[in-house]
């Protein structure tokens, strides 16, 4: 089903007008993210999502959005590994709470910009060389293993690529900056510690988009759809972190529900030309992997957590 241009338009002046909202009226001005507030938010952005999917279902049809619902989750579930990755960011760099939530809204703005990329070319390339989907699944499911035995990684500014390239070519400075990205030093202007969280934060998603366009283009190659799961997911991701912040440690388990998640999706789409997995079991299944791997992190603590409570 080919969408019009005016849904197109309008689902992107809607995003336009929730961003504004956000950065405007709602975080006008810089205050740490309580909890309360957090899960507000939350729900409001799963809210807003479910009511598109039923949108969805009464304009494109179930099967569009049983696609849309199982993009959304997968999107959603694999975001989630980047909430540690702000986390350990953030603590490294010492990033006021109060600042924490602009870093990622223009961190978040640059994704939406670089997934958009990643999806047409993703969904052209495809469609044009179809065994390309057998590059992506082989990825997924060899993401999907080395995320099995991956350690947990430490937080290295300095040796980041895109960093390294800025501080070439922009004068830098660690004087405290107020919540501002960049700011005047005798009449020169000099980039902060925050703007380099936020190169950081842009580097990482563009890491993450390597494996979560992928794993959604297994489940449709419907432009429409696959763009607007991501964007819910990724306006969510603020809200989820500040939210999530002080609990995502516990999870301990969840890595290996991620790593399943990816093998799985990566399976489904090198099969897609033997055998095609129907879209209500690919969306049980990933389901069900995310609620076992939580709840086994309920059930099975670590023993260091068992010892801080």
């Amino acid at each position: 089903m080919v969408v019009d241009s005016v849904v197109w338009i309008c689902f992107l002046g809607f995003v336009l007008l929730m961003l504004a909202l956000d950065l405007g009226v709602f975080h006008r001005k810089a205050h740490e993210i309580k909890l309360k507030e957090a899960l507000i938010w939350s729900a409001v952005w799963i809210s807003l999502a479910l009511t598109f999917n039923y949108g969805v279902y009464v304009f494109m049809g179930k099967e569009k959005a049983v696609e849309f619902l199982t993009g959304y989750v997968i999107e959603k579930s694999l975001s989630i590994d980047n909430l540690f990755v702000f986390i350990m960011l953030f603590t490294y760099f010492k990033v006021d709470t109060k600042y924490q939530h602009k870093v990622l809204f223009w961190g978040i703005l640059g994704a939406l910009v670089m997934r958009a990329i990643f999806i047409f070319a993703g969904v052209a390339l495809i469609s044009k060389f179809h065994w390309i989907i057998y590059i992506f699944g082989a990825l997924l499911i060899f993401t999907g293993i080395k995320m099995l035995f991956q350690k947990e990684e430490q937080i290295e500014p300095d040796k980041n690529p895109l960093v390294r390239l800025f501080k070439k070519f922009f004068p830098f400075t660690d004087q405290p900056h107020e919540g501002k990205f960049f700011m005047k030093i005798n009449g020169k202007r000099f980039a902060t510690p925050l703007f380099v969280v936020l190169l950081i934060v842009e580097f990482t998603d563009l890491i993450f988009a390597v494996d979560s366009i992928p794993a959604i283009l297994a489940i449709t190659d419907d432009t429409f759809i696959i763009f607007t799961s991501n964007v819910f997911a990724i306006l969510g991701l603020r809200a989820l972190y500040f939210a999530l912040a002080g609990i995502t440690q516990y999870f301990h388990y969840l890595k290996y529900g991620l790593s399943a998640i990816l093998v799985f999706v990566g399976v489904k789409m090198t099969i897609v030309d033997f055998y095609k997995i129907p879209i209500v079991t690919s969306l049980l299944t990933i389901v069900g992997i995310l609620v076992v791997s939580v709840l086994c992190s309920v059930l099975f603590p670590k023993k260091n957590d068992l010892i801080n409570n």
